[in-house]
């Protein structure tokens, strides 16, 4: 395909002020399609005979959509139980395809039949653990070596018992990747499944997309992956997948996406031979001679700098193209590969960092205040003669923060404390905050301190409570100014954390973070890295801000 349709092509599929959802269920696009077959015979029923036609029409789609479910049903039920190659090779394809014709209440009603009657016998797991339990072990530790024919109910049952724990829908999905277009059917299966789960809990299609998951997980190891850089000679159909899957930072034109596969930047994918032309998951590396202050820097940054002067590998972005592959930590191996590999080429390359948002620290900060600025509200005379509340209220300001906010003009702001201005402020719906210098600087100290507090002490589960920076940690990151990834300390920080939740962080971040005992860790900290920490928070915070004044506008 010559560069100028080629650009036709991706100027016809960009839109700048698109408000596509790349993340809908094929469930969805499914019945949109047999919405609007049905409403093709409806006209034409009436149109050759009125209401009666219309009924008729609408009896015979149901009497139709039965007869479907129950081809596509059989043919499932043939791709489990066959074992003649070229039968088995159709009802493979009779089954997919017949599941791809299927409204999102006949994809729901055939997931559920193969969640619930293609599943274990557990009468037979019973029976086998009953056996199992029944057995004596020997006595003499000695016989054991000596006679291992003593052992061999338990290794028989052992056996059985590990063939009567695979569910019956393994043989489907065992054979399903080794078909031609499996793996991808396999994926497109379980983002239904997924889409299905956030509408209803159903314990036995949980199950199923536990045991699919642990599937994937295993079929798409590193070692059947292949590592591919996506340039601009790449094939019409790839690039425009980059641009349709493209999830954190929008590709908003031709020359968006040539600059980003252009020179003093990289754009690496993982490809797997099942499903060709199509990465699994990709990202966006810009090649900078320090770390960015923020994200216009790298994405309005042109020209480039010449390589040869580049020092940092800075990754802006990373996004997966596949619904059905959520929860398959793809991108941990794919950032390590890439870090190797830009290291290879480009030895200068001392630093690799990422600028990433910092999804939950507002939802989190305001929570707080709310809470602390209710228990603050409250009779302290009660609490301390209670004791209720005093477990769970704290100065979450600092004297000189506190003293700073209520020291704001009343016209700027309104507060009984330090905290309720604060939240007052940030939940403002006039949001004059952002664009006022003189609360910034008033907000700035705290919003450092808490976001720095937020990334390192607040966990789940003992690890880091934010998304995004649990992702960068279990990857090895180093937290700085920016997460950050140090060669040679990647894996032994990716097992700290992984191992017991430690978080590694420089001093200059740990600087905000009181310790147990109330005081500041004493350590200097760079000017230079205090900016870019709060332009990063300051970045979230206005984010968060304008997302919600758009949504309250819309309304």
């Amino acid at each position: 395909m010559s560069k100028k349709a080629l650009s036709i092509l991706m100027r016809a599929r960009m839109r700048p002020n698109s408000n596509s959802n790349h993340s809908v269920s094929p469930l969805s696009l499914t019945n949109a399609v047999k919405q609007m077959q049905r409403h093709r015979n409806s006209r034409e029923g009436q149109s050759a005979g009125g209401a009666s036609r219309e009924e008729n029409s609408a009896s015979n789609d149901s009497g139709s959509s039965e007869r479907e479910f129950m081809h596509v049903r059989a043919s499932m039920d043939s791709a489990v139980s066959m074992n003649k190659t070229e039968f088995l090779d159709d009802a493979l394809n009779n089954f997919s395809e017949g599941y791809f014709s299927f409204s999102h209440e006949n994809r729901r009603k055939l997931l559920l039949l193969l969640a619930r009657e293609y599943d274990l016998n557990r009468s037979q797991v019973c029976e086998l653990i009953k056996q199992y339990l029944a057995l004596e072990l020997p006595a003499d530790k000695a016989q054991v070596s000596e006679e291992e024919g003593l052992f061999a109910s338990f290794y028989r049952i052992e056996r059985n018992l590990r063939h009567a724990l695979k569910p019956v829908y393994e043989v489907l999905f065992e054979r399903l990747n080794t078909h031609p277009g499996g793996l991808r059917f396999l994926s497109i299966l379980r983002a239904d499944i997924l889409y299905i789960l956030t509408e209803e809990n159903i314990a036995s299609l949980r199950a199923l997309d536990s045991y699919l998951h642990e599937k994937l997980s295993t079929w798409l190891s590193p070692a059947t992956l292949e590592l591919h850089q996506i340039t601009w000679d790449d094939p019409a159909s790839l690039l425009e997948k980059i641009v349709a899957y493209e999830a954190v930072h929008p590709i908003s034109n031709l020359l968006d996406l040539k600059r980003r596969l252009g020179i003093g930047r990289r754009c690496f994918g993982y490809l797997h031979p099942a499903i060709p032309g199509e990465p699994l998951i990709f990202i966006e590396v810009a090649l900078l001679k320090n770390i960015a202050h923020s994200i216009q820097d790298v994405l309005e940054d042109s020209p480039p700098i010449p390589e040869s002067e580049a020092t940092c590998a800075l990754f802006y972005s990373i996004s997966s193209t596949q619904p059905g592959l959520a929860g398959i930590n793809l991108g941990k191996f794919l950032i390590k590969r890439v870090i190797t590999l830009v290291k290879r080429e480009m030895p200068h390359i001392s630093t690799f960092a990422t600028l990433s948002p910092i999804p939950g620290f507002m939802q989190w900060l305001l929570s707080k205040l709310a809470c602390q600025k209710r228990l603050a509200e409250g009779d302290m005379s009660q609490t301390l003669t209670e004791g209720s509340n005093l477990t769970f209220y704290e100065k979450i300001l600092k004297p000189e923060e506190e003293e700073a906010l209520m020291s704001l003009p009343k016209d700027l702001a309104m507060g009984q404390t330090g905290m309720e201005t604060m939240f007052n402020l940030l939940t403002s719906t006039s949001y004059k905050w952002i664009h006022s210098s003189e609360l910034v600087s008033v907000l700035k100290s705290p919003l450092m301190r808490l976001c720095a507090r937020y990334i390192l002490q607040e966990k789940k589960r003992g690890k880091a409570l934010d998304s995004v920076a649990n992702f960068h940690l279990q990857n090895g990151a180093c937290m700085l100014i920016m997460p950050n990834c140090r060669l040679g300390h990647i894996e032994e920080y990716a097992h700290s954390y992984f191992s017991n939740g430690e978080i590694h962080a420089s001093s200059d971040l740990r600087h905000y973070v009181e310790i147990m005992t109330g005081q500041l860790l004493q350590e200097s900290y760079i000017a230079e890295g205090y900016d870019k920490w709060f332009m990063l928070v300051l970045a979230n915070v206005k984010l968060y801000s304008s997302l919600h004044k758009e949504k309250a506008q819309a309304m």
